[in-house]
């Protein structure tokens, strides 16, 4: 079978979408903006007539759009690359959020965390023994995108 070459390549992700329930506004702005410290962006007026917001931090954008039949995610999650991932845990548990330290990703530490409103998020920094924080977990390994 032969593979075909694409005339396009993907460049990276936009943003990431996730869902809450109607008015729930005011739970995402305590979270994504008080205790992981983004800022909000102003939503265009077409799309602001919808409900939600938008967060932007670290070269991450996060969407939080209005669904009426919200059920959180409990599974389906972003892996949310951070710096200074302990820092990072400190400052949610310091907020009131709990967090779960999962050793099971090899060459990172990474932990789950739930957003206000019962959505999975896992945080997650790249580490090689003997090497530190931010160091690639094996040869040929991509690095992250840095903003």
């Amino acid at each position: 079978m032969t593979q075909e070459i694409p005339r396009y390549s993907l460049a990276g992700l936009h943003h990431v979408q996730l869902a809450i329930p109607p008015g729930a506004e005011q739970l995402c702005r305590d979270f994504w903006g008080t205790a992981l410290g983004m800022t909000e962006l102003e939503k265009p007026p077409v799309l602001a007539a919808r409900g939600g917001c938008w967060f932007r931090g670290g070269g991450l954008e996060v969407h939080l759009g209005v669904e009426e039949d919200f059920r959180p995610n409990k599974k389906a999650h972003p892996g949310i690359l951070v710096s200074s991932l302990r820092a990072l845990a400190q400052r949610l548990e310091d907020h009131g959020v709990s967090v779960t330290w999962d050793d099971d990703f090899p060459g990172h530490d990474r932990f789950y965390a739930f957003d206000k409103l019962g959505n999975r998020l896992e945080f997650l920094e790249a580490v090689q023994e003997g090497r530190g924080a931010g160091a690639m977990p094996w040869p040929g390994w991509p690095a992250p995108r840095r903003a």
